[in-house]
């Protein structure tokens, strides 16, 4: 599935997968830079907290939104498909000015949201302009192969370490996994791109998110770090050659560590450390 078009003149609005865990007491770096994203004090931001059963997940965000100066913060659940097709609750996510998907479980949004109205709303408008974020699941389901689970706690990957489903395709050029050190899930992210290396990899740690902006330029925000898995220059994957859980073999695999400040261009596949670079030694 590729991304909606956007049209000509216009820029696609920014993609905010963020690990999980993002601080909601302290500063909110994460959250405030996306709120600020979708108009600061003017903004109306949609809420979608499908992904998790528990009751108090949206009026959480709401709250916290809320408090930054949101001039209005709308929650919107879908329990069942049918959900998903009703007008009023997509003219909501049509108005909004930056839409928010919640963490829990990947697959129940794909499940209820995949192919609906609602799924083509949020599309449209992130090529029309308007940043949408997601956090843990609702990072996970940004892209267009999302990682619907697999092998964690192993740094090596496995045949049948990860299994992936379709997102909601807002990007082609990036795979995306959550709470990536805190669960050790680098042998799963490597699974998925033995599989098919075109993809860039995002490893996103909690409390951290990977700002991508409308020039396909990656900022990193947080506390934590953004791995990037960049298998452009694959020369082997023995994905093919291997069944259950064997170790796959893979060579000329590039990968970079990008905390606060650093880039990373996904044109280009260049990274950067940006403002780092210039902090002198103070040994």
């Amino acid at each position: 599935m590729c991304p909606s078009k956007v049209a000509d003149g216009a820029q696609r609005g920014w993609i905010v997968p963020i690990g999980g865990a993002e601080d909601k007491e302290n500063d909110k770096r994460v959250l405030r830079r996306f709120f600020e994203l979708c108009g600061g004090k003017g903004a109306e931001i949609a809420v979608i907290p499908t992904a998790s059963r528990l009751s108090d997940t949206g009026g959480r965000y709401e709250q916290i939104f809320g408090g930054m100066g949101a001039r209005n913060v709308s929650v919107l659940d879908f329990d069942t498909r049918r959900d998903a097709h009703e007008r009023n609750r997509i003219a909501r996510i049509e108005q909004a000015s930056g839409i928010f998907i919640t963490g829990g479980n990947q697959l129940r949004l794909s499940t209820i949201l995949g192919g609906t109205p609602v799924a083509q709303a949020i599309r449209a408008r992130n090529a029309h302009g308007i940043p949408v974020g997601g956090t843990s699941a609702g990072a996970g389901i940004l892209s267009e192969h999302m990682i619907a689970g697999g092998e964690s706690e192993s740094a090596t990957p496995h045949a049948n370490g990860v299994r992936l489903a379709p997102g909601l395709g807002l990007t082609n050029r990036v795979v995306i996994d959550q709470h990536f050190r805190q669960r050790d899930r680098l042998g799963r992210l490597l699974a998925a791109l033995a599989c098919n290396p075109f993809a860039i990899g995002l490893g996103v740690d909690e409390d951290t998110a990977a700002f991508i902006g409308p020039d396909n330029i990656i900022e990193v925000e947080g506390s934590g770090a953004v791995t990037v898995v960049d298998a452009d220059g694959l020369q082997f994957s023995s994905m093919a050659q291997v069944v259950g859980d064997a170790a796959v073999c893979m060579l000329g695999v590039q990968l970079h560590i990008l905390t606060a400040g650093a880039s990373f261009n996904l044109e280009t596949r260049k990274a950067s450390a940006g403002m780092l670079a210039t902090v002198k030694d103070r040994t």
